[in-house]
């Protein structure tokens, strides 16, 4: 609890408003949604002022995992709405991917792939990514990807994505508060530098706002282009 209460206190010193606490649901890590909700109750009593915690998983794609989703669809979304953000184990055969996207869809769920940046089996293979991202599965890329922390290959996927438009969100993925933090705003530099402030917007504010309340993401009038200095504090994180 003493960690959570530091990554919260990074994330509000960074300028987030609201979190997305998102435990793994895995054959390893059992989702269990009492305990979930025993520990938010707790954080969320002791956490600095200035933040709200929502619930939400990282849901690996399992058989068993996904016949529970399926049979209960908001167990494991985010506040209980239509997003999920989806985890591929890396032994998951990738033909498959589509498939399981489409089988969730059809439930009612929005499947969210977490970090493919990150993937062994996905690199080099920006393209199939682009393809599960134009048949309706969303996308969200690590912010420390964008900065270097997971290597040159990493971010040059990303920056890929993002000049196809195939990057929906760009999330913290915390898991500590000195090599993983809540923090985002680096991020929110290097993408207003490199795509202007409306991009980094739509990624770290507007698209992660519509996840809090299921609406529909929203869709710029503008797109936005490479340069520009104008700055915006990020207000949305994702926590794992």
């Amino acid at each position: 609890m003493e960690t959570t209460i530091e990554m919260l206190a990074q994330a509000v010193a960074a300028g987030t408003t609201d979190i997305v606490a998102t435990p793994h649901a895995s054959p390893t890590y059992t989702f269990d949604p009492a305990a979930v909700a025993e520990r938010l109750a707790a954080a969320r009593a002791a956490a600095p002022a200035g933040i709200t915690i929502h619930q939400g998983a990282d849901f690996h794609i399992d058989y068993d995992l996904v016949q529970d989703a399926l049979a209960n669809p908001r167990r494991y979304s985010i506040n209980a709405g239509p997003y999920l953000l989806i985890e591929l184990p890396e032994q998951v055969p990738l033909r498959t991917v589509p498939q399981v996207v489409e089988t969730l869809m059809r439930a009612g769920l929005m499947p969210i792939l977490t970090h493919p940046e990150r993937y062994f089996l996905l690199r080099g293979k920006v393209d199939v990514v682009k393809q599960w991202a134009a048949s309706g599965c969303l996308v969200q890329v690590t912010a420390q990807s964008l900065t270097g922390m997971f290597g040159s290959t990493a971010r040059k996927m990303c920056e890929d994505l993002l000049d196809a438009r195939a990057v929906h969100f760009v999330a913290s993925d915390a898991h500590d508060t000195e090599n993983r933090t809540t923090r985002l705003d680096a991020a929110q530099e290097w993408l207003t530098s490199r795509y202007g402030a409306q991009r980094a917007e739509q990624v770290l504010v507007l698209n992660p706002r519509a996840t809090l309340t299921g609406a529909p993401l929203p869709s710029l009038s503008e797109r936005g282009s490479r340069g520009g200095s104008e700055r915006q504090r990020p207000l949305w994180k994702f926590w794992s």
